[in-house]
């Protein structure tokens, strides 16, 4: 058994509410611009002032709607500023807020709408309310369903014109920083979704601990632009900690438009899962490559690399800065200009990024901060700091939080950043949080010395082979994942003989890769599954698995399914982890053809 515990830097009182920050920079800065949000096609400014006004109008919405201290609102959306004014909302009405992903299934939408009692729904749009109706039979206890492109929050504004501030202040009055705040429902990667139940405190912790240990990310004067969903933990933490510093927020709901978006916007920093800045090393890749620049980019890659890797020892000597110093104005200006220009950190989590890409990203002047966390921690319980970047570790634990390694490998985590309950689970409760107060995360690490932590796989998702070796398949996956060609990677060979691999492609990438290598227009992934030349590729990501394994642990074979795994047909969860229990059941057949040789044998 190994710990490690980081000095606290920060205290939440026992009074202490999330929306205190509201009211306090309303009354403190009232002109200071707190979120940019998307009118027509430009970002338009709120003010701090403007803001706590949106959120105590619909709080006051809120009560003459019925909902009382305590009571239930969900919220059904994109990522969009109204989600943060009905968040902050619900506190300041005194109710817990529930959110629900947009990618969500009428029969999820019913399992959280019934488990977690939501009385008032905040729903997008039609689309969104039509899939509620769906199902509203199956929620008795909501009354409400309001849509935000219908005006919903004006609605609730007239609605609470004649609530007063006594009713206000005394609907928030009972409040604390034990009180609940919000009841979180993880992505569901094998059984039915549980509700994490998360107080005030725990939100208040993580964000101000974060902030305290990121003071070059959290510097005055920055800002962010949010495109992940907010119905997740990780966005959701990200919200609560500019509010509270009273920095700029801005949201864009669209993917699609995320590099104009980053243009007008110009943030300081990002929040993003590896998979975002994997897709734009591809795609900066592929777009040199196709402009027969590749040698140059590929050049500047590995300068990149060798700069980042010489911090780590010293520093860069005369030539490599030379070098560094020329691909700077031939390449990475044009990267640092794709993400807004002003971008110098991000903050990734979800999954691990990968020594390698970290490097080219912090080679560039674009640092990646790696962090660790569950929806049961409010996201954060681990982060690398700017100045103190460990390639290949997700960091030390926050100020004030303990990480234990119990003998099994597993990794323990105790603070005030916890959650306090599964909702209406008291088995499962019991089985998460020890009599300690340490959380059994199911994740498997180790410790530096010096606290930094290194996340080695799940303890549910090991394969043990018929020959009885333990392999952990994240590690392989995500070198496999980091060629960009491939989308997915997913190890298999539980009580089989030997580790095999199920990849798909990525879309994006894969017509410039057939149109590079002369395969006929219109041509599919489906139609090339055994394709030679797309085989090659593909075994060139696993022969970079396997160089970082023994023998016995590498992947003997691999076979290229015929579509991506995307959330909406289900095998990815909103927050893009892979269901594999889903994708074992639906590509079976494809699984025991690997092994088909090794039966007959």
């Amino acid at each position: 058994m190994r710990e490690y515990t980081s000095a606290p830097l920060v205290t939440i009182e026992d009074d202490a509410t999330l929306t205190d920050a509201v009211f306090r920079h309303a009354a403190a800065h009232p002109d200071k611009i707190l979120i940019r949000h998307k009118v027509a096609e430009e970002f338009v400014g709120m003010t701090t002032r403007e803001f706590h006004d949106h959120v105590v109008a619909t709080a006051r919405g809120l009560l003459a709607r019925g909902v009382e201290t305590g009571g239930r609102v969900g919220i059904l959306s994109h990522t969009r500023f109204e989600w943060t004014v009905v968040d902050y909302a619900a506190w300041t009405a005194g109710a817990v807020c529930v959110p629900i992903y947009e990618t969500s299934s009428p029969s999820q939408i019913a399992w959280i709408l019934r488990d977690a009692g939501i009385e008032l729904l905040v729903v997008e749009n039609a689309e969104l309310a039509a899939r509620v109706e769906q199902v509203r039979g199956e929620a008795p206890a909501l009354r409400d369903v309001l849509v935000l492109d219908d005006g919903a929050l004006g609605t609730l504004a007239a609605d609470g014109a004649g609530v007063d501030d006594d009713r206000l202040a005394a609907a928030r009055a009972p409040l604390g920083a034990d009180s609940l705040a919000t009841i979180i429902y993880t992505s569901g990667t094998t059984a039915q979704p549980k509700g994490c139940e998360i107080t005030h405190r725990a939100l208040l912790f993580t964000a101000e601990a974060s902030i305290a240990m990121l003071p070059e990310v959290f510097a005055p004067g920055c800002s962010s632009l949010l495109f992940l969903p907010l119905a997740h933990v990780f966005a959701r933490m990200l919200q609560v900690g500019l509010v509270q510093g009273a920095f700029e927020l801005a949201y864009t709901p669209d993917s699609g438009t995320l590099l104009p978006d980053l243009a007008k916007v110009r943030p300081t920093f990002l929040l993003a899962v590896p998979r975002v800045f994997e897709k734009v090393h591809a795609g900066a890749r592929l777009k040199a490559h196709g402009e027969g620049k590749g040698r140059i980019f590929d050049a500047a890659e590995n300068t990149a690399v060798a700069y980042s890797e010489a911090l780590d020892r010293g520093g860069p000597g005369l030539l490599l800065r030379l070098r560094h110093r020329l691909f700077a104005a031939l390449v990475y200006g044009k990267l640092h200009a794709a993400l807004g220009g002003r971008a110098r950190f991000a903050i990734s989590g979800g999954a691990p990024l990968g020594p390698r890409l970290g490097h080219f990203f912090r080679g560039i002047g674009f640092t990646v901060v790696e962090g660790y966390g569950l929806t049961e921690t409010s996201a954060p319980a681990a982060a690398n700091r700017p100045h103190s970047v460990r390639m290949g570790t997700v960091g030390q634990p926050l100020p004030g939080v303990t990480i234990r390694i119990a003998d099994d490998g597993e990794i323990l985590v105790r603070g005030d950043l916890l959650f306090r309950a599964y909702h209406h689970n008291e088995t499962a409760t019991k089985e998460a949080l020890d009599a300690e107060g340490f959380l059994h995360t199911g994740d498997l690490g180790s410790l530096d010395d010096d606290g930094y932590l290194r996340i080695t796989g799940r303890k549910k998702e090991l394969l043990v082979t018929a020959g009885g070796k333990n392999v952990a398949p994240a590690p392989l996956e995500h070198v496999i994942q980091s060629n960009p060609l491939v989308s997915q990677a997913m190890l298999v060979g539980d009580q089989r003989p030997f580790i095999a691999a199920l990849v798909t492609i990525d879309p994006e990438a894969f017509e410039p890769w057939r149109d590079g290598a002369g395969k006929p227009a219109g041509t599919t992934v489906a139609d090339l599954v055994d394709d030679a030349d797309l085989r090659a590729e593909v075994q060139q990501a696993i022969d970079a698995a396997n160089a970082t394994v023994s023998k016995a642990e590498g992947i003997k074979k691999f076979v290229i399914l015929p579509q991506d795994f995307t959330v909406e047909s289900g095998e990815l969860t909103p927050s893009l982890k892979v269901r594999r229990a889903l994708v074992m059941d639906r590509f079976g057949s494809a699984v025991d053809g690997l092994y088909a040789d090794a039966r007959r044998s």
